[in-house]
């Protein structure tokens, strides 16, 4: 059925599952962004949202390049894309992984913090004379709203002795790391390059490519990070003396920054106990990041002639677990009841990603494409926008975009 660009008329699907919104002219804009301010290779970051349709539509904005995390993100993006550049930036991956990513999806960009992964790389290629051998570096998280420094990247001394080992058997080497997910400030940036500056001077490498990772935020209630710009600024100044003298390739690998604004999860209230509000989905669908780490997102009411007044709420999922449970605070109106529905922003990252089938409550299948602005945005609304009709679709059915008509 086709629908209004109104996410209002929404509530009359009265669908028992949540209902994932997606905006495809947001992540248009944020591709724009990054094609217009990053001075280098764009890799999106799978992991970030993996659905088919957003694939699509950022290889159609021109990306050509991957993070795969996984085997089976690698063979999904070679599936949809027999000409795309897969990076396989996990550190640790089995035997098997590597070597059926080399052989038989064609990938030769992997990342490694040891000399045990370096050895299995090796071993698992026949000792590939083609390679591309990404050292990740251990880097602070300082201003990363979720840590990942302490799971993955080598030290300073070992990687000065990895990256020597790393050119002796690389065609291609490079350096990596990772500011942490959600930094909050380009200066994460300044003082994860300087240190691998230093790292990459001690080893007297040459490198052909220097990676500054993700941590590209979005933004969200009580965390609105600087513009765009401002990470891209702090990056080129940073790196313009070590890309000059090696003649090396400027990378990233952004994922929320790139998809969180284009998707967004309608769902309903099931029952209220005061301040707390029970929906159906929760931390075990779309909404981890609303519990574990503790993310404020925005919310919109679908019901007109709802109170002016708005008040704090606290919310739980559908399963049995009481872990389903997402402190907030969430505003909404102050009469909000069993039976409204609302609209979560800024879920296009880690949203339905995240999702599973436990206590038998299904992932949200049912996708309608919108073309109205999100609750919230990091990219000012250009000049001329192309208008885009929308679309409901069931699950199951490939998502579909008609512009201009």
């Amino acid at each position: 059925m086709e629908d209004t660009t109104s996410v209002a008329a929404l509530a009359s699907l009265r669908a028992e599952q949540p209902i994932v919104i997606y905006r495809p002219h947001m992540l248009r804009r944020a591709v724009e962004t990054f094609a217009r301010g990053f001075r280098g290779q764009v890799l999106y970051a799978v992991k970030t949202n993996p659905d088919e349709h957003v694939l699509k539509d950022l290889w159609a904005h021109g990306i050509r390049n991957f993070d795969a995390a996984s085997l089976h993100e690698v063979a999904m993006v070679r599936g949809l894309f027999p000409d795309a550049t897969i990076y396989f930036m996990h550190t640790v991956k089995s035997r098997h992984a590597i070597r059926e990513a080399y052989h038989t999806y064609g990938v030769r960009h992997f990342s490694l913090d040891s000399a045990d992964e370096l050895e299995k790389i090796l071993v698992e290629t026949g000792g590939a004379a083609d390679l591309g051998l990404h050292v990740r570096l251990a880097i602070p998280n300082t201003h990363a709203e979720l840590a990942l420094s302490d799971k993955f990247g080598a030290q300073a001394a070992d990687a000065v002795q990895l990256l020597k080992a790393v050119r002796a058997v690389a065609a291609h080497t490079g350096v990596c790391f990772h500011v942490g997910s959600q930094c909050m400030h380009p200066d994460a940036y300044r003082t994860a390059i300087a240190l691998a500056k230093k790292i990459v001077a001690q080893s007297g490498v040459t490198l052909d490519s220097f990676d500054v990772g993700g941590g590209f935020p979005s933004v969200y209630p009580g965390m609105t990070p600087p513009p765009m710009q401002s990470y891209f600024d702090a990056i080129h100044d940073a790196t313009r003396d070590i890309i000059k003298a090696h003649g090396c390739q400027l990378l990233a690998e952004p994922g929320r920054a790139l998809v969180a604004e284009s998707g967004s999860t309608l769902v309903r209230v099931e029952l209220r106990k005061g301040d707390y509000l029970y929906l159906n989905d929760g931390t075990y669908g779309s909404l981890f990041d609303a519990g574990t780490p503790k993310f404020i997102f925005p919310t919109r009411l679908l019901r007109e002639n709802a109170s002016s007044e708005l008040r704090g709420f606290s919310f739980y999922g559908p399963t049995c677990d009481t872990l389903d449970f997402m402190k907030g605070p969430f505003y909404l109106p102050e009469d909000v009841r069993e039976g409204d529905y609302f609209e979560i922003g800024q879920l296009g990252a880690y949203g339905r990603t995240m999702a599973t089938r436990f206590n038998g409550f299904s992932i949200a299948r049912n996708y309608v494409t919108v073309s109205d602005e999100p609750l919230m945005t990091m990219y000012p609304l250009p000049e001329k926008v192309l208008p885009l009709r929308t679309r409901v679709l069931g699950g199951g059915e490939k998502q579909r975009k008609v512009a201009g008509k």
